[in-house]
């Protein structure tokens, strides 16, 4: 495979994206780039949001994670079944409250019972949250993209494939906003599903598996060990699946970048379809990666390019370099990566790529798209429409351009860092940040009592920082989600008072 090839390829695959960034961005207005003009077919934002969901994280360490049996191997499933748990209520309790008050930004519910400080602490966290959890996303991809880019012969900068991937995503966004991105996540998808599928059906053909061989393989390994019933366990079955269920709801149900693809569904049976049939795709196709990986370790050892060993506690990955020939240790992450690009053929590779790509974008455009819809509705009140068609326009222009500056330099600067554990640990940090807005939406929905609102701001900041100290003392998992919501809950419980009493009304 030429690097003419791999160039071409990409071009026409953005050359796609720009085709229904024309189509869908015609005539544009708020109503479009915020709704979608509320005309979305259901299953095309089931299917999209399953690449959103994905991500290159899911895209890239999944697998890579399926040959760390001292991390739990494919305990994963347990966190995806959980997950599916979360979403059947958030279709079943968010999805109608949102369409009844007709909301734009989910996050205006908590201005309309809790207030304005409530109101803007909620949105605040969900900015900071998606900025950092999009640039984390998007600087795992750009990895792997500086790594092709050397194996091409261009030496550059890590900063250049950056900016151009940030760019090309403002570019084919500004005009339609959510309704392009929810036909062009439709198309990402299905990128990012060809290559994992494509992956495991050349591994099979090579290791002549027939489908009950592979069955059996499978069964047998240690690796697919995924359900633990050791409560000292951090994959423990009941933490994974209660875990998992409050991380939908928080990081999906109570996430704008999420929601606002729901939102665009004609009605709320439509919109709770969507999520049904969403749920199904979800674990399908995580069940996928997770046999993908499988196969890729399964693959290795069988050709001994990859050798998995247990050093004091922990699971240390070697993989043979194709070039010199030597064992080089690799973290996991890059176990997809590097047998796509140097073992597998050029088929493999090349669609890789395109998946790796599809898996990028998927998340960064709605990201992109959703920071800017929160800051426009959130901050500016653009809701009111106290402003010009023309000025909104440009107004929201130049956010969508400011996030897309604040994500490169936030991406930079985890280069910059280059420490891999102080960067997981910032995105653990954009991981707490959701337990405030799970207690704000509990409470708003399970009491009926009235917060004092400017004192809603202390208890957000201090909730994650006391689940911190918590799961370091007693290393919580999964749990510390809905342990955080919790604490949430109770600090605004402690400032909150009993709704006053209606007048009695007068006796005849």
């Amino acid at each position: 495979m030429t690097n003419w090839i791999i160039i071409g390829a990409i071009l026409a695959y953005f050359g796609a994206l720009y085709l229904i960034s024309h189509y869908t961005g015609r005539n544009s207005d708020d109503s479009t780039w915020f709704r979608g003009n509320r005309s979305s077919p259901w299953y095309v934002v089931a299917f999209g949001m399953l690449g959103t969901t994905l991500s290159g994280v899911t895209f890239i360490s999944v697998p890579g994670r399926v040959g760390d049996v001292v991390d739990g191997a494919f305990a994963y499933l347990q966190l995806t079944l959980g997950m599916a748990i979360g979403f059947a209520v958030i279709a079943l309790v968010l999805i109608p409250l949102y369409y009844r008050l007709n909301l734009t930004s989910i996050y205006g519910y908590l201005g309309r019972r809790l207030g304005p400080d409530s109101y803007l602490t909620g949105a605040g966290f969900f900015l900071l949250s998606r900025v950092i959890g999009a640039s984390f996303r998007l600087y795992l991809v750009a990895m792997v993209f500086a790594l092709i880019l050397e194996r091409m012969g261009f030496q550059v900068p890590f900063a250049v494939p950056v900016a151009i991937s940030i760019a090309l995503i403002y570019l084919y966004t500004r005009r339609g906003g959510i309704k392009t991105v929810i036909w062009t996540d439709t198309l990402q998808t299905a990128f990012l599903l060809t290559a994992a599928l494509l992956t495991v059906w050349w591994i099979i053909r090579e290791l002549d598996f027939s489908a009950a061989e592979l069955w059996t393989v499978m069964s047998e390994s240690s690796r697919t060990d995924f359900w633990f019933v050791d409560w000292g366990n951090k994959d423990h079955w009941f933490k994974a699946l209660v875990g998992g269920a409050f991380l939908a709801i928080a990081m999906s149900g109570l996430d704008q970048d999420i929601m606002q693809k729901n939102l665009t569904c004609r009605t709320v049976t439509d919109s709770q379809k969507n999520l049904s049939w969403f749920c199904v795709f979800m674990v399908l196709a995580n069940v996928l990666f997770l046999t993908l990986g499988f196969l890729l370790y399964q693959y290795g050892e069988a050709k001994g390019l990859v050798s998995m060993t247990e050093v004091d506690g922990q699971s240390k990955l070697r993989i043979l370099d194709a070039v010199t020939g030597e064992w080089t240790e690799r973290k996991t992450d890059e176990l997809y990566p590097v047998l796509a690009l140097d073992h597998l053929g050029w088929l493999v590779a090349l669609t890789f790529i395109l998946g790796l790509v599809a898996a990028a974008y998927s998340s960064a455009d709605s990201a992109l798209t959703a920071l800017t819809t929160s800051f426009c509705v959130d901050f500016l009140k653009f809701g009111s429409r106290q402003r010009p068609e023309g000025e909104r326009t440009r107004i929201r222009g130049w956010v969508q351009l400011g996030f897309a500056g604040l994500l490169f330099l936030v991406i930079v600067l985890f280069e910059l860092i280059g420490n891999r554990a102080v960067i997981n640990a910032i995105f653990k940090i954009a991981q707490y940040t959701y337990g405030p807005l799970l207690g704000l939406f509990a409470f708003g929905l399970l009491s009926s009592r009235r917060v004092v609102d400017k004192w809603t701001p202390l208890i957000c900041v201090l909730a994650p920082g006391l689940s911190w100290v918590a799961d370091y003392c007693f290393s919580f998992g999964y749990f510390i989600l809905p342990f955080n919501g919790a604490l949430t809950f109770a600090g605004l419980w402690l400032i909150s008072r009993a709704p006053e009493a209606a007048p009695e009304a007068p006796a005849d």
